[in-house]
């Protein structure tokens, strides 16, 4: 009942947290640190000037809710700063994935293609799914060039989503990049969950529903602490929006029943 009461209160009645994401960005300003992309930080560490400033890689998963994320966009305007928007083929809105480009920020893919096959497939046996991985590969490879297409700017980067079938099945999304061939043949440089990028993280948080915000710390208690911090958000968990949370809750229940 507990947790029933406070998946209510995070998608109906948490107040907005869009003031607070403002003041980490004032936080992080203040403290010198250069706030960026992912794509940008990634560019940096390849040119061996990772140790010349403190940084702040901001990184966006957008499952749902693009109200939130063009909000957050504008913020992040006003104050200059870069960021990693990664869209879902459900939250695609090449629109908006333009003005961030545009901007100066990264537009790019939160894949999940073996979840998504599996769902569809009703597969739930994790041997079986990895057997079928060459087909879900090649799924992956026509939504990847259809975006990039769509996008009309090279994808560099992408991330993986972490879906309730993952967790079930044990296996995560980001098995499909571990094709070295499809990575070349698509000019993926990073997986945004790579050693490469993140042994130059010290500090890596991601948000979480109420009454936890931040795991494994606040932002805002790490900053001076830490020169490296890769800082994870989702719209869902910064703003309510009834609307997009009671259908993302419908279908997931869907899912649930029907896989």
């Amino acid at each position: 009942m507990k947790a029933l009461l406070r998946r209510l209160y995070s998608d109906y009645g948490m107040p907005s947290r869009l003031a607070m994401h403002e003041r980490l960005i004032r936080s992080g300003r203040d403290a010198g640190f250069v706030q960026t992309s992912v794509r940008d930080f990634f560019d940096i560490t390849k040119a061996g000037q990772c140790a010349a400033n403190k940084f702040i890689v901001h990184r966006h998963d957008i499952d749902t809710d693009l109200r939130t994320t063009r909000k957050l966009l504008q913020i992040e305007k006003k104050h200059g700063i870069k960021s990693t928007y990664y869209f879902r083929l459900s939250t695609l809105d090449f629109d908006l994935m333009h003005e961030i480009e545009e901007y100066g920020g990264e537009a790019s893919y939160h894949y999940e293609e073996l979840a998504a096959f599996a769902k569809k497939h009703k597969i739930k046996d994790p041997a079986l799914v990895r057997s079928r991985l060459p087909e879900i590969r090649e799924e992956f490879r026509k939504n990847f060039d259809w975006i990039e297409k769509k996008l009309g700017k090279k994808i560099r980067t992408v991330a993986s989503h972490g879906d309730f079938a993952n967790r079930r099945l044990k296996l995560n999304n980001a098995e499909i990049l571990t094709d070295g061939q499809l990575r070349k043949d698509c000019g993926i440089e990073c997986e945004a969950y790579d050693a490469a990028l993140l042994d130059h993280i010290d500090m890596y948080i991601a948000d979480r529903p109420p009454p936890q915000y931040y795991c494994p710390a606040s932002p805002f208690d790490v900053i001076g602490k830490h020169d490296r911090i890769c800082l994870v958000t989702h719209p869902r968990q910064v703003e309510t929006n009834w609307k997009e949370n009671t259908k993302a809750n419908l279908f997931r229940f869907y899912e649930a029943v029907t896989w």
